[in-house]
């Protein structure tokens, strides 16, 4: 793709105070938070080409390409487009991250380019351990912690992720055409794509989303395990943070429609539950 700047990069202008859980907080060590924003810089990037409305799906599958390609170092000369791609490949070489955390995060919005619709559960589990639990692994990695780890991030990282997309529902459908509900769990409770579109979820709707919401609490209980886990005491913490908060947004899902309002904490609320966790994690 021979693609300035503009073509690479479309930037939907969102960063990590954007975000429904703390990135690269002062609960992680100092040494290593330039890193952590170095990936997120990335993962941000790439997010929003797949997401960009505006960009046909070849364009963003061929700029997504790109930025693999850099962060693999495939390029035979260096290109500024590809900046942040770069800049990650030379910080996971330098803190001997496998580079597949960054690459599996590219698979997954390849594939938003291109799937808006997901049959299973299943199905969407494969599309977030590809979109989800990179993120995790590489913070494992980063801190040093053990890969048998793996299991336990990569439910929390999921269930982060099915969050968010309980959370966007109607504006995923809205403004991408874009639905992570189980098809066939909508054909069992006899909803249907298009009920996003309404003022409120009818009640087979609600039921899909209830099932999303235990399979969620599944997740999060193996989630759980995390903290404890862990030599860190910054990453126990940190994840003890995420998790709590994660209940408690799961919690008012349960209670509040995700159509008809936006469901997230307030700033009182994120406070509390990320103190709770962040003492839960400590101890």
């Amino acid at each position: 793709m021979n693609a300035d700047l503009k073509t690479v990069e479309t930037p939907s202008g969102k960063g990590a105070a954007d975000e429904n859980f703390p990135v690269g907080s002062f609960l992680l060590p100092k040494r290593l938070r330039p890193h952590v924003m170095t990936y997120y810089a990335f993962a941000r990037a790439i997010d929003d080409i797949a997401d960009d409305p505006d960009t046909l799906p070849q364009d963003k599958i061929a700029a997504l390409n790109a930025m693999d390609d850099a962060l693999l170092g495939r390029n035979k000369k260096p290109d500024e487009t590809l900046a942040k791609a770069t800049a990650l490949r030379a910080s996971m070489l330098e803190t001997n991250v496998d580079l597949a955390h960054g690459s599996d995060l590219v698979s997954a919005f390849r594939q938003d380019a291109v799937q808006s619709r997901y049959n299973t559960w299943d199905d969407l589990i494969d599309y977030c351990m590809r979109s989800a639990s990179p993120v995790g692994r590489y913070l494992l990695e980063l801190h040093g912690e053990n890969k048998a780890h793996f299991e336990y991030s990569d439910a929390l990282c999921n269930a982060l992720q099915v969050i968010n997309h309980l959370q966007d529902c109607a504006d995923d459908l809205r403004d991408l055409d874009r639905c992570y509900l189980p098809l066939d769990w909508c054909e069992e409770a006899g909803a249907s794509v298009d009920m996003l579109r309404e003022q409120v979820s009818p009640p087979a709707l609600r039921a899909v989303q209830m099932k999303c919401i235990e399979g969620t609490e599944n997740l999060l209980r193996q989630a759980d395990k995390l903290p404890g886990k862990l030599k860190s005491k910054s990453l126990s913490m940190e994840s003890g943070v995420i998790i709590s908060i994660a209940w408690k947004l799961v919690d008012k899902l349960k209670r509040q429609d995700p159509v008809a309002t936006r469901v997230e904490l307030s700033k009182p609320q994120f406070v509390l539950y990320g103190l709770k966790g962040a003492i839960k994690g400590l101890f």
